[in-house]
């Protein structure tokens, strides 16, 4: 399984439907989160949590949790927290880094905490959310934050959000943040939406769909040209003694560094 700091398609799955969670699980998905929040109506909640526990006890996956401010947070926290296969928690409609702390702390400390941001306040305390103790890294609500502002889907107005998590994620000193999904079955929408969200910062994809895991994976990794020039720089670099001749050196190796380690995390390597 790829390392989920670099994780590039982060699959949903519906935490109530039971017959989906093995099929998911044998997915090309760099990491799979089973849904208990939004994906289930209100009266189901305690049986999907019955049943997503249950499987964990011998599969792994993320877990996506109720809000903090929810009903259901109290108990989603008690019955998972000792659960051998959760990989970790994304915390649903998170608007203050308490949020997060308060979360990792009833989990004992340990367990990985990914704030699901999807709303004014959230993006606005974005930089909060991510230095709080226990954040591991940002995930965007794009649906519920065009709701709650009435923003188009439109590039220009969703940059903005995009934007502040990428900038948050790094004064936070956490991987890149992972968009929301697209909706819709046109791979070139998808794949034009997965290079956009990579050319404004972000590292990884929210999907609803197992179609959409290749074309999410192959727009957010590196190009066989990006791996082959990396390459080419460290080699030279190295045969040079790695001595800077100029001020774009440095820029240039921390990029050729980063693609390298996320060729080799991928498999890539040029023809």
């Amino acid at each position: 399984m790829i390392s989920a700091e670099i994780s590039r398609s982060w699959l949903l799955v519906n935490g109530a439907k039971t017959e989906e969670f093995d099929v998911a699980a044998s997915s090309k998905a760099d990491q799979i989160v089973l849904d208990i929040e939004d994906a289930v109506d209100p009266s189901q909640k305690n049986v999907a949590r019955d049943e997503v526990a249950k499987w964990l006890e011998t599969k792994q996956a993320w877990v996506r949790i109720n809000d903090r401010a929810s009903d259901f947070w109290s108990d989603d926290i008690d019955q998972l927290r000792d659960v051998p296969g959760l990989l970790g928690v994304m915390l649903a409609k998170t608007e203050d880094g308490s949020h997060v702390t308060e979360t990792f702390d009833r989990l004992g400390g340990k367990t990985r905490v990914l704030a699901l941001v999807e709303s004014a306040l959230g993006i606005e305390e974005a930089r909060e959310i991510a230095c709080a103790r226990g954040a591991f890294r940002l995930a965007f609500g794009s649906g519920d934050y065009r709701r709650d502002t009435g923003t188009s889907v439109e590039d220009i107005a969703m940059a903005y959000p995009r934007s502040r998590l990428v900038v948050a994620s790094r004064i936070g000193n956490l991987p890149g943040p992972i968009d929301g999904p697209t909706v819709g079955s046109s791979y070139g929408i998808l794949r034009e939406k997965s290079e956009h969200a990579v050319a404004l910062g972000m590292t990884g994809k929210l999907c609803l769909h197992h179609d959409q895991i290749p074309v999410i994976n192959e727009a957010i990794s590196p190009t066989q040209s990006d791996v082959a020039w990396a390459r080419s720089f460290l080699a030279d670099f190295e045969a040079r003694g790695r001595v800077v001749r100029d001020g774009s050196d440095l820029p240039r190796l921390g990029r050729a560094e980063k693609i390298e380690k996320l060729a080799v995390a991928f498999g890539i390597n040029p023809s």
